[in-house]
């Protein structure tokens, strides 16, 4: 196996704040992994002593097999970085913050321009290459900063938030290329507090709280496991507020009333349909809605991360 980014026992101390704690994985060469987890959790630290930011207080971290602390020059040279709070240099244009970054990484004129010309039009930037950044929307300069982190052509791309705060029509244009970038064999280590967006990209996610790492598996794989968590979701034709009539039949754990509808939570979906067929009958009712539901990637987080369950589940 193939190891992008190997992570053992890393460690991070704030004073006498215990921020990342001894925490341990590894990320396949060529995957969408998602690292996720409340506010405070530890995923900005980690992902910055990975990208060579900030250093570790114990623990090593490796990135395509190069050590990040002790071959920092290395690992650095095949990675790109979106981080959260970032912008370009906001008094040069588009072309010049691109022109720049090309020269960091030592690339030719030539292949600069190339490149430069080539994201500018994939990311619709082209022709606003000219203007400073400082007219462009906040979606403009996250599609640019994207741009500037890909330049270099690098094997592995570390994005913190890289959709926070912006429209839907642009988050979904930056989803669309992460997903893209990643069937082209590029990694991404993506950080993000947004569920959905997780379990659209990623093949597995790790999430983080308290800065331990909870569990690691793929989205549905997550849902699997919480089969308690499965529920079916009714709406009646006429006005019904009985819950406690709703929580008495044969395989509901528990009733959440959601909106109009009822969520009757269970391990025996079948079961339960089953009952609420002969409920609606006996109490001359008509169904609206009658849906079964798997866990959300939602409800498995929250889950996780209030009781902090930490199985050996990693796969």
């Amino acid at each position: 196996m193939a190891w992008a980014i190997e992570v053992k026992n890393l460690t991070k101390y704030y004073g006498k704040l215990l921020a990342v704690d001894h925490i341990s994985f590894q990320v396949k060469e060529g995957e969408l992994f998602g690292f996720l987890g409340p506010n405070g959790a530890g995923k900005t630290t980690t992902q910055r002593i990975l990208t060579g930011v900030i250093e570790a207080n114990d623990g090593d971290a490796e990135i395509m097999g190069y050590n990040i602390q002790k071959d920092a020059f290395n690992a650095k040279s095949i990675m790109g970085i979106v981080p959260e709070l970032a912008n370009p240099y906001i008094d040069l244009s588009a072309w010049d913050n691109l022109m720049l970054m090309g020269q960091l990484y030592g690339i030719s004129r030539e292949k600069r321009n190339e490149k430069a010309t080539l994201f500018l039009k994939m990311f619709e930037l082209y022709e606003r290459r000219n203007q400073k950044v400082k007219t462009f929307s906040k979606g403009m300069k996250q599609r640019l900063l994207l741009s500037m982190a890909l330049i270099s052509e690098p094997r592995i791309l570390f994005l913190d938030e890289p959709t926070n705060g912006l429209d839907v029509q642009s988050a979904r244009f930056i989803r669309n290329l992460i997903g893209e970038l990643n069937g082209e064999g590029v990694t991404v280590f993506l950080t993000t507090h947004n569920l959905e967006e997780a379990n659209q990209l990623c093949h597995r996610i790790a999430i983080i709280d308290h800065g331990k790492i909870a569990t690691i598996d793929s989205p549905q794989n997550l849902r699997r496991a919480f089969q308690k968590m499965q529920s079916v979701e009714i709406g009646f034709a006429t006005p019904f507020d009985r819950i406690d009539l709703l929580e008495k039949l044969i395989g509901v754990s528990k009733v959440k009333k959601m909106g109009d509808k009822f969520r009757l939570y269970t391990e025996a979906p079948s079961r339960v349909v089953y009952e609420l067929t002969n409920f609606v009958r006996d109490n001359s009712l008509k169904f609206t809605t009658l849906n079964t539901l798997g866990p959300s990637l939602e409800e498995v987080f929250v889950k996780i991360t209030e009781e902090h369950i930490g199985w050996d589940y990693e796969k």
